[in-house]
């Protein structure tokens, strides 16, 4: 899913992704539904979880929260980047919507170093705030946007199903 070539650094020890200090930007109660981790050609991208008021498929419905400890260093622009192409590859072929939805993006997702954590609330309907490092550093206001972004990880139709299923509590984490 997320082609980080170009960011071969050390890989740090594995631990698991806690749910971030953000959980109070919601009035649902949240439990962690599942977690995995990243791969591409052998080397560790990421760590991920997902948090919902309801596990499984159900989760995605209402308030969850996507978190994400990064293995490597990733800039800014290459998380846009990839984000935006795997949003086309879902689908979302609207250039001109993916321009500005690519500006909202630059404005949330800061560059990250190996062991930083992004972590993203969506709400259905509404949009998503994001943190770094349980610091903000933006909200999207636009619906769409947010269940495009959320649909790399959680769409049937993801590049990683394998992922999806950890995440959704599906299947058990490979750890």
């Amino acid at each position: 899913m997320f082609l980080f070539v170009l960011a071969l650094s050390t890989t740090p020890p594995a631990a698991a992704v806690s749910l971030p200090p953000l959980a109070q930007a919601t009035d649902a109660r949240l439990e962690q539904v599942g977690q995995g981790e990243m791969r591409w050609l052998g080397f560790k991208l990421y760590d991920a979880a997902l948090w919902a008021g309801a596990r499984g498929e159900a989760a995605v419905g209402d308030a969850h929260v996507l978190s994400i400890r990064y293995a490597r260093a990733i800039s800014s622009e290459r998380l846009v980047s990839v984000s935006l192409d795997e949003m086309r590859r879902l689908g979302f072929n609207d250039e001109a919507q993916l321009a500005r939805w690519g500006e909202a993006l630059a404005a949330a997702l800061p560059s990250v170093e190996a062991g930083d954590t992004l972590a993203a609330l969506h709400r259905p309907g509404e949009g998503a705030q994001f943190w770094h490092q349980d610091r903000p550093t933006g909200e999207i206001r636009d619906p769409e946007l947010a269940r495009a972004f959320f649909a790399i990880w959680l769409d049937p139709r993801t590049r990683e199903p394998q992922l999806r299923a950890q995440l959704l509590g599906l299947v058990e984490s490979a750890r």
